[in-house]
């Protein structure tokens, strides 16, 4: 049985909803990370604090950092959609373990001085990484003009 037009066009704006705010989050965050902007620390801080406080090594650090800026861009433009979305889930899922799994499961906006977070908000974004892992990015996305299947 065929899909309607309509079914897919739902679909391909279902996946834009969810790449546009998963490619800004992590558009901003790597760029904390890699550049200080927004209030970041920018690269050699990221290095230190990675190996330092997480035990990450520096070329694990700079994977994650590649994994969010250049994974961010991706997953907003829909290039190397599924690619970009693996190395965001993956740094998600290093940051519920390594950080945020001490915090417990609630995102509290107001932590005590040395509290984390818990781990409700990047298990969303873990969640939206792995819907654009098994799917792709849809039909608007450059993905689909490169690898038009």
């Amino acid at each position: 049985m065929a899909r309607s037009n309509m079914g897919a066009a739902v679909d391909s704006l279902a996946l834009l909803m969810i790449r546009i705010p998963l490619g800004v989050i992590f558009i901003a965050h790597g760029s904390q990370k890699l550049l200080g902007a927004f209030g970041g620390q920018g690269l050699t801080a990221t290095f230190s604090t990675f190996e330092a406080k997480l035990g990450i090594p520096p070329i694990l650090t700079l994977l994650a950092i590649i994994a969010e800026f250049g994974g961010g861009i991706g997953v907003l433009c829909g290039f190397l959609t599924r690619l970009s979305a693996f190395g965001i889930a993956s740094t998600m899922a290093v940051a519920i373990y390594k950080v945020h799994w001490a915090g417990g499961f609630f995102l509290n906006a107001s932590c005590a001085p040395g509290r984390v977070n818990g781990i409700e908000y990047n298990l969303a974004l873990l969640g939206m990484a792995l819907a654009l892992i098994f799917t792709g990015a849809g039909a608007w996305s450059v993905d689909r003009y490169l690898f038009r299947r």
